[in-house]
């Protein structure tokens, strides 16, 4: 279109345009555009995180290796550490405080050793899960992968570190007449649901702590209250004898309780079933494919979200 100025030029006028009208979400679909980031379909996640499998544990190795790269016993740390605290609770819990009420020194002390690096397990998942998110802004904010990755690599760190750490543990329970065993085998099925738990716990924890860091501060309190509510220093039932029933029930059920009596059983030749739960492999169970399915979807839900603001 054109008109005459009062010089008598001649003006051009822009023609107009198509999409005037059109709202942005309607010119998005006349051009096949989508939004960066958007967050894709629960199937197509699950997809791409699997393709991203070799990443997560590149990832979880490389952490790992660089973990106590600046300290000079390096990776023994990874065995040092709850074997120090193991002793520290033998100390106040064993000797002092008589915890051990109801057992032997040659169960006590690979009972007490069992908890402490099974607990030791989920706490680290969940603290570093914590931090997956709000820790790695840079990587979140640099590259387009499933976000999921980097709890989900961070938990598999923690499994790895577990795994080092077993070897001490079996030859804890070797040293105070625990041999090997078929029943020794059921390790294997119990720090798989172990495992499939941190996960879904370690999701859960990076989508809160990603919109509040401070919580990494808190949650050292709260893994503190949750271990000592779970018996790693103490036979839950037999402790409270005296007490209602109900109370030894509730935290006789709770996840980490529950994984720590299963490996003891495991490991243990004089800790038996009578010390275990009812149908304590379906609670097991049950509780690994709640928080993991659950952990998973509730961290998906914000997968657009994360890194941004």
């Amino acid at each position: 279109m054109s008109e005459t100025t009062h010089d008598g030029g001649v003006a051009v006028s822009e023609r107009p345009s198509p999409d005037d009208g059109l709202s942005a979400a309607e010119v998005a679909a006349k051009y096949g555009l989508a939004v960066s980031g958007a967050r894709p379909g629960l199937a197509e996640y699950v997809r791409q995180l699997w393709g991203r499998r070799h990443f997560i544990l590149a990832f979880s190795q490389a952490r790992l290796t660089a973990q106590y790269s600046q300290a000079k016993l390096g990776q023994l740390w990874q065995v040092v550490t709850p074997l120090l605290n193991a002793f520290v609770y033998f100390l106040i819990f064993g000797l002092i405080l008589q915890a051990d009420r109801g057992m032997s020194v040659e169960v006590y002390i690979p009972f007490l050793v069992t908890g402490v690096f099974t607990f030791t397990f989920t706490q680290s998942s969940v603290m570093s899960g914590v931090r997956a998110i709000s820790g790695n802004l840079g990587l979140v904010r640099a590259l387009h992968f499933p976000r999921a990755a980097l709890p989900i690599s961070f938990s598999l760190q923690q499994l790895q570190q577990l795994l080092f750490s077993m070897i001490v543990l079996f030859a804890v329970a070797i040293g105070f007449s625990s041999y090997p065993s078929p029943s020794w085998l059921l390790i294997v099925p119990v720090l798989a649901l172990q495992f499939l738990f941190n996960i879904g716990l370690a999701l859960i924890m990076a989508r809160l702590g990603s919109k509040t860091p401070d919580l990494a501060q808190l949650m050292p309190f709260v893994m503190r209250t949750w271990m000592y509510a779970s018996g790693v220093m103490y036979s839950i039932p037999v402790m409270l004898a005296e007490k209602p029933k109900w109370i030894a029930d509730i935290l006789q059920w709770n996840p980490a309780a529950i994984y720590m009596d299963l490996m003891r059983f495991s490991l243990i030749d004089s800790y038996g079933s009578e010390n275990l739960p009812p149908h304590v492999w379906t609670v097991a169970g049950g509780w690994a494919v709640l928080v993991a399915v659950g952990g998973f979807v509730y961290f998906w839900k914000a997968e657009e979200r994360y890194g941004r603001g």
